[in-house]
């Protein structure tokens, strides 16, 4: 994306998730923690066997680089459902805020979003940009 001189970056969030900590929290409750924190959109995306994991995992820490980039935390009665990671025909992923965290993006002027997703067997790291044009 080039920046125009009407483009401004809002905010900024990166986070970094250990696959570990997400295979235990799947473990645990069963399917409890996928459906409070992901989209039904989220959850049906085909990714099998351990790449499942890295998945979520990705999908998390995306989830977190949002909040980061928006400045608020999980205190603030957020839901993880009102962030869903979408994914471009062309692979790229995407934002798309519900709720609470519409709301919010809405007030700072966000516009639009650039996110990063990378993940391996042990980490899953996510890098989110709030756009305003």
């Amino acid at each position: 994306m080039s920046e125009s001189a009407d483009t401004k970056v809002v905010g900024h969030g990166i986070d970094i998730v250990e696959t570990s900590r997400i295979q235990e929290l799947v473990e645990q409750s069963g399917k409890q923690f996928e459906m409070e924190c992901f989209t039904a959109t989220e959850r049906s995306t085909p990714a099998l066997g351990a790449k499942r994991i890295e998945y979520l995992a990705g999908r998390f820490a995306a989830k977190e680089a949002i909040l980061k980039a928006l400045g608020i935390g999980r205190k603030q009665d957020i839901s993880w459902l009102d962030i869903e990671i979408q994914r471009l025909k062309s692979g790229e992923p995407s934002v798309a805020l519900h709720g609470k965290c519409q709301d919010i993006a809405e007030k700072l002027g966000v516009t639009n979003w650039l996110l990063s997703i990378s993940h391996t067997s042990s980490y899953a790291a996510a890098s989110a940009i709030a756009i305003m044009h």
